[in-house]
């Protein structure tokens, strides 16, 4: 085999290797390129000199990547400022020209499009609640918002990413309780020439809480969070688990509840079907079951509720147990009126969670903590999983080819 090898190199001429020696160091290149892009969203701020220390390369060659990605309209330096002693430092941003990604939310109750730079900063989102729920009702007029943002930044937006309160599977809408869906296609969200992502809310929650929020920085994070059903989200060294179809971590769908309840997935027994707002809501004889109204229930704590509101936090509590056991993580993050049940009910939460817990666990658990970006996870993350499309070394030298002379 290295005879063959080497006699494949003796007969390529100059001209081929020479090309291959080329190719080979535009791919670390364009490799560097997408760790720098990585430290910017991570660290705005940063610095040339900070970011070679980072990835531990010379100076040189940062301010040589660093140039080159300004001429690929990729990133661009801020004016240099005075920081104490020693030469004015200037900091990497989002170049004004470069890529750009869309992310869509869509909730039981309405929608939110927004864009978002290589830094990851959200501009301001367009908004409305739904009129209708059909799906050519709900998705008409965020396909008009997505379109909106592609002409207004033309030729700037190459991923569009979903983040939706449904049962997600290759990028389907399987179903969805709270919008009546059954099998809906996103693909009239796609935009010419950008990658379509869609995923549930609570898995983009999780990634958001994990690289912006309370769990970040952890190599193991679960995410639970209670609205009108249980959602979670797992990510393990900064990337969402998905499972073989994206269809991991659909916790509300474990069999934690009545063994008797048909829950809306067709399932028996389902933990949505005990904890969530919709079941609360019937108990606690709220006007409606959104997570406000309930929330605020909750947060009278009248004695009427008390044991209504005791057993919705032993369900959280139990739940969470089994999903510890089961995923190790280092830290939970807890979402929706999941940090509300906690709080009125510590005894009946704390009771269920150590019960349920392995003994190896009960002595040294994972931080349970309230998450920390509230109503704006789902989106964060939805352009966070985006940015990590757009950022890939092919996509960037894709970026860069296309604003070639001549291209």
């Amino acid at each position: 085999m290295k005879f063959t090898s080497r006699s494949r190199y003796w007969t390529e001429t100059p001209v081929a290797r020479l090309a291959q020696r080329h190719s080979t160091a535009d791919q670390l290149r364009w490799a560097l390129a997408s760790d720098v892009c990585a430290l910017v969203r991570r660290s705005p701020g940063i610095t040339r000199a900070r970011v070679a220390q980072e990835l531990g390369i010379s100076s040189g060659t940062a301010a040589d990547l660093v140039t080159r990605m300004r001429q690929a309209a990729v990133l661009d330096e801020g004016a240099p400022v005075p920081r104490g002693r020693g030469r004015p430092t200037s900091a990497l941003t989002a170049h004004p020209a470069g890529p750009l990604v869309i992310a869509v939310e869509v909730t039981a109750t309405g929608w939110r499009v927004t864009t978002a730079g290589l830094d990851g900063r959200l501009a301001a989102a367009a908004s409305a609640p739904h009129r209708d729920l059909g799906p050519a009702d709900v998705l008409a007029p965020i396909r008009r918002a997505v379109a909106a943002q592609a002409n207004e930044h033309a030729g700037r937006v190459r991923a569009v990413s979903v983040a939706a309160a449904a049962t997600i599977r290759e990028g389907t809408v399987v179903q969805s309780s709270v919008l009546d869906w059954d099998r809906v296609s996103l693909a009239p969200l796609a935009e010419p020439g950008a990658a379509l992502l869609v995923a549930n809310d609570a898995t983009c929650e999780a990634l958001a809480e994990s690289r912006r929020g309370a769990s970040r920085g952890s190599r193991s994070a679960l995410h639970l969070t209670v609205l009108t059903g249980v959602g979670g989200g797992l990510v393990l060294d900064g990337a969402p688990v998905l499972g073989a179809t994206g269809l991991a971590m659909e916790v509300g769908h474990l069999p934690l509840g009545d063994p008797e309840a048909v829950c809306d997935c067709g399932a028996r027994g389902c933990w949505d079907t005990v904890l969530g707002t919709r079941p609360l809501a019937g108990r606690l004889g709220a006007a409606d079951e959104s997570a406000a109204t309930v929330g605020a229930i909750i947060a009278r704590g009248e004695p009427a509720h008390r044991l209504a509101l005791q057993a919705a936090a032993a369900s959280l509590g139990r739940g969470l147990a089994g999903l510890i056991n089961t995923v190790d993580p280092d830290v939970v993050t807890l979402g929706g009126i999941g940090p509300l049940l906690r709080s009125h009910s510590p005894g009946a939460f704390e009771e269920s969670l150590t019960d349920g817990l392995m003994q190896c666990l009960r002595e040294e658990r994972p931080r349970i903590v309230v998450g920390e970006l509230g109503a704006d996870a789902a989106l964060i993350g939805a352009a966070e999983a985006a940015l990590d499309e757009v950022v890939r070394p092919a996509a960037l030298a894709e970026w860069a080819a296309r604003r070639e002379p001549g291209r």
